[in-house]
């Protein structure tokens, strides 16, 4: 068994005003896949309690209570169609602090930058890369 003590996550504060040497290492990746983890836990929570939910399937005569029913079960499911695939890109994101790519802009090989990741810990793209695609998604109509 291991006994060594790993060395407490730092702080949101601690990792924005750390050096750029420090950037994206042991324990800031530590930090990332913890954060990762407590929402891939969160998201894993709802998708169960909304499937218990949906079970329950309440029989009701009036229309309009069962239209109402109808109502919010679709909106739980979009609900949960959003967040399936944010599990996926929790999981892809996963996978690059294993492989040595996380935090990293995927276009540029640049840094995605501390407080990008602290927003959107699933970012691929620096704020830079990702401006870019938006306006070609937009000159092209996408």
């Amino acid at each position: 068994m291991n006994d060594t003590i790993s060395p407490p996550l730092p702080s949101e504060a601690e990792l924005l005003k750390a050096p750029e040497s420090d950037y994206m290492s042991p324990r800031q990746l530590a930090f990332f896949r913890h954060r990762l983890q407590q929402e891939m836990n969160a998201l894993l929570e709802a998708a169960h309690a909304t499937t218990t939910h949906l079970q329950e399937n309440v029989a009701t005569p009036d229309p309009a209570d069962r239209a109402s029913v109808e109502e919010e079960h679709t909106l739980e499911l979009r609900v949960r169609d959003r967040e399936r695939k944010l599990l996926r890109k929790i999981e892809e994101a996963l996978g690059r602090i294993d492989d040595g790519s996380y935090g990293w802009c995927e276009e540029t090989g640049e840094p995605i930058g501390i407080g990008r990741l602290l927003a959107r810990p699933t970012a691929t793209l620096s704020l830079e890369a990702q401006e870019r695609r938006e306006k070609l998604k937009k000159m092209h109509g996408g």
